[in-house]
């Protein structure tokens, strides 16, 4: 074979054809990796590799379990909650998982799908009126989110102080020093601390710049409930 040839036109179209392939698959796997987060890890057990407690995963995430492994996934927008267990492979989806001989458990949980983005220029101003002490106007106290725990779990970056006020009822306020108090350091569980929010009422939530209106269901679980249900992202 002649090493010095000059390559012709099938080589140099072969090698375009393989280049291009090379960057589609680059390209696609930079997507994958920037989509939102589909579901949250809410609880493993056992061997467990490609996601950890408290980690969000993305669509078209792969995750394997172990022969006496578990993990429970609770997709965001569809708020299905799965408990998927055995050796296996776990595939995540948009709304939820595909699995491959592991077996699965799905329920669905009371959760409010929109609390991903809720903090909004609404409730920034209502909680802000809160922080100064002023009574904030009736129409300002709807709430943006639903949650359906009393012991709402806070998703902060940084440290500070957290305050959680209610709105339709004067006298109830609590201020949290958030530090090496968070799971991950990104979440603090109120039931963690036995804290606990007034079933029917409805409170502002101040972290930094982020704030948020919220409304603790009537029929609320009390203690560790579902984390979809309390789960509050003040980003």
């Amino acid at each position: 074979m002649d090493i010095f040839r000059q390559p012709s036109w099938s080589d140099v179209t072969a090698l375009k054809v393989a280049a291009i392939a090379f960057a589609v698959l680059v390209g696609s796997g930079v997507a994958a990796k920037a989509e939102p987060p589909a579901a949250l890890v809410e609880d493993v057990q056992g061997k467990v590799t490609g996601a950890e407690f408290m980690d969000y995963v993305v669509p078209g995430q792969v995750i394997k379990i172990g022969t006496t492994g578990s993990i429970v996934l609770s997709y965001l927008k569809s708020c299905r909650r799965e408990t998927i267990s055995g050796i296996g492979t776990v595939i995540v989806g948009a709304d939820e998982s595909k699995i491959h001989l592991s077996a699965i458990k799905d329920e669905k949980v009371e959760c409010d799908a929109s609390h991903a983005h809720a903090t909004t220029k609404e409730t920034s101003e209502v909680a802000a009126t809160v922080v100064r002490g002023i009574a904030p106007p009736a129409a300002s106290t709807t709430a943006q989110v639903t949650l359906y725990g009393v012991s709402p779990i806070f998703e902060v970056k940084g440290r500070g102080a957290l305050i959680v006020e209610r709105l339709d009822k004067a006298g109830e306020r609590q201020q949290i020093e958030i530090g090496d108090n968070r799971i991950k350091g990104r979440f603090f569980d109120f039931a963690s601390f036995n804290r606990a929010l007034a079933p029917g009422g409805t409170y502002a939530a101040t972290f930094g710049a982020s704030k948020i209106v919220f409304r603790i269901d009537p029929q609320a679980k009390s203690g560790k409930a579902p984390a979809l249900g309390r789960l509050l992202q003040m980003n």
